[in-house]
């Protein structure tokens, strides 16, 4: 199995799909041409042998420091050894008709020793592909796929892999560029790798630079900002939730999910952060790309789609891959696409309404969206439903549902009057104040005066710490006060917070969720309490690994990242913790 750590790989991307290269130099994860392609590189999720491509010195006991190039998504990793300096600059070149990885080996100091292992395996590391020798490297076929690798270094099979040494001294720079093609189709151009490093990062600078964020914590917002803009799927304007899927959420766990779709809240959640910080091209391609994904019945909209707006996702297991460190099943799709989960339609609608007052041009059919969606959820708000949680031991009222049920009736009153839309306000604004009685009367446990995870029950739900944020109530309400203060009494451990104690048809057993911990330093900061909101988001921004990137769950035990990596949930909350502590306190 593989030993690297979750948080020891860093990203790269194009826009179509992304690869993650561990410290050690391994690119150990890569589906192509999508993110939701089957895998070329699934070292991640079992060995060697499932697909992976090492370059590093020879040396094992290589000094490695890296970071990303500033404001790109170039990496440069750089290793210190007996005999002298290297550093290795991967990317993947944005645009153009065929994907490209680009790894460029440079001497900096005396003259170093490498070695270079590739091994492809197709389709989750079952197919073995046919490797023959190119002109100017290899290829390596099976089925519909191909990828050929160029460099000038000599390379040689060894059992089932293709392998080479080769030494590069100071001033030196030697080129390797593998790239995805169809079999049936021509051989996938050559590309200049030395020449793709400028104009990648022109593209990456170039889009870091619309950024409109100067405040605290800038650096960490421009990372999280470049990590979505690379969750992006540039042809369509979905966004995926994460490039891996079945990044166990506790070691050897079975909680393991394929994150490489678009849900409709969590790129919901990422567009009001696009928003607010300038990027407004991608909210309206998220936009542009949401009208055509729900297009249809509103009784067919689906809490997920795939990266075109596929509906069918259907889930199965991988058995050819033995897990992340040994963490079975490995799922490939997501049962949870079929999934009620009532919260959507308040993010959706909350979004759209925002992106209008963002001045963001709506399409035609936009209000007509918008109004089949009101009528969809007026008649099953009152239905039990899944969850934020997408539980799998049956549906209940959850508080969270219902509260974001009011939250897209709200909106579309909102846009309606702000914009002078027809809509038949009066029996909204009706069904509006039933939901915020129906909530407030059943959502309530007096006698921990606080919310609760669903009607009913007394279990809670950090889901609830984003009650503020949508106004459903003063951020003063004894109420509000009361959630807040029986969240950090029952869901924090060591610090961080957990997203629930109850059962949910699953076995237990998780770590602490990253953005529920951004969500509590958000509501301190609206409840005045600067000093805890800042102490908390500082203690998160110290979880980033070195290259500023962060998983769905952290465990503060093992002091390990877990879960699908990078998290687009968690860096988005991160951008909107940072943009509320920028916000004028009162009395400043």
């Amino acid at each position: 199995m593989t030993n690297a750590a979750i948080e020891d790989y860093a990203l790269i991307g194009d826009c179509r799909s992304a690869a993650l290269v561990s410290r050690a130099g391994a690119i150990d994860w890569l589906c192509w041409p999508r993110f939701d392609s089957p895998s070329c590189f699934a070292a991640l999720l079992g060995t060697a042998d499932h697909g992976h491509w090492l370059l590093a010195p020879a040396d094992p006991d290589a000094r490695i420091t890296r970071r990303y190039l500033p404001e790109t998504l170039v990496l440069e990793t750089v290793f210190t050894c007996r005999d002298g300096t290297v550093a290795m600059l991967d990317f993947m070149p944005v645009g153009g008709a065929h994907a490209h990885i680009v790894r460029l080996v440079q001497g900096r100091q005396g003259r170093v020793a490498m070695a270079m292992h590739l091994t492809v395996r197709f389709d989750y590391g079952s197919a073995i592909p046919w490797v023959t020798r190119l002109p100017d490297g290899l290829q390596a076929v099976a089925g519909p796929d191909r990828v050929v690798l160029r460099t000038p270094i000599a390379t040689q099979g060894a059992g089932f892999a293709t392998i080479a040494t080769f030494p590069v001294s100071a001033g030196e720079t030697v080129p390797f560029v593998l790239s995805y093609g169809l079999s049936y189709e021509a051989l996938p151009p050559a590309i200049d790798g030395p020449a793709a490093l400028p104009a990648t990062t022109g593209f990456w600078a170039g889009w870091s630079a619309r950024t409109r964020y100067t405040g605290p914590h800038a650096a960490a917002v421009a990372r999280s900002l470049i990590t979505l803009k690379a969750l992006t799927y540039a042809p369509t304007g979905g966004m995926v939730a994460a490039p891996t899927t079945s990044l166990p959420e506790a070691a050897g766990g079975s909680r393991n999910w394929d994150y490489r779709y678009c849900w409709l809240r969590d790129t919901a959640m990422t567009l009001q952060a696009f928003m607010h910080t300038g990027h407004t091209t991608e909210a309206q391609a998220w936009s542009d790309w949401l009208h055509r994904a729900a297009a249809g019945r509103p009784d067919d909209l689906r809490i997920m789609y795939g990266l075109a707006g596929e509906r069918r996702l259907p889930e199965w297991e991988a058995d050819t891959l033995p897990g992340y460190q040994g963490a079975q099943p490995v799922r490939i799709g997501n049962g949870a696409a079929g999934q009620l989960q009532l919260d959507v339609f308040g993010e959706v609608l909350d979004a759209l309404h925002q992106a209008r007052r963002g001045g963001l041009t709506p399409g035609r059919d936009s209000w007509n969206l918008q109004t089949v969606l009101i009528q969809r959820l007026e008649a099953v708000w009152r239905l039990p439903d899944e969850g934020i949680w997408e539980v799998r031991g049956g549906r209940r009222h959850f508080t969270f549902s219902k509260l974001m049920a009011w939250v897209a009736m709200d909106a579309a009153i909102r846009s309606a009057e702000q914009f002078a839309l027809p809509a038949p306000l009066q029996r909204w604004r009706a069904v509006r104040a039933e939901i915020h009685a129906d909530v407030c009367q059943h959502g309530f446990d007096a006698g921990q005066n606080s919310f609760t995870q669903s009607y009913g029950a007394t279990d809670l739900d950090a889901s609830l710490l984003l009650m503020p944020r949508f106004r459903f109530l003063p951020i003063d309400d004894p109420r509000i006060t009361g959630t807040i203060a029986a969240i950090e009494r029952d869901l924090l451990q060591d610090g961080l917070v957990l997203r629930y104690r109850a059962a949910d048809g699953l076995p237990p057993g998780e770590a602490t969720f990253l953005p529920c911990s951004f969500w509590l330093a958000e509501a301190y900061a609206r409840q005045g309490r600067h000093a805890d909101a800042q102490a908390l988001f500082t203690r998160l921004l110290a979880l980033r690994n070195d290259v500023g990137l962060l998983a769905e769950e952290y465990d503060p035990q093992a002091c390990r990242q877990m879960g699908n990596f990078p998290q687009a949930l968690t860096h988005t909350a991160l951008i909107t913790t940072a943009l509320q502590l920028a916000q004028p306190h009162p009395g400043d």
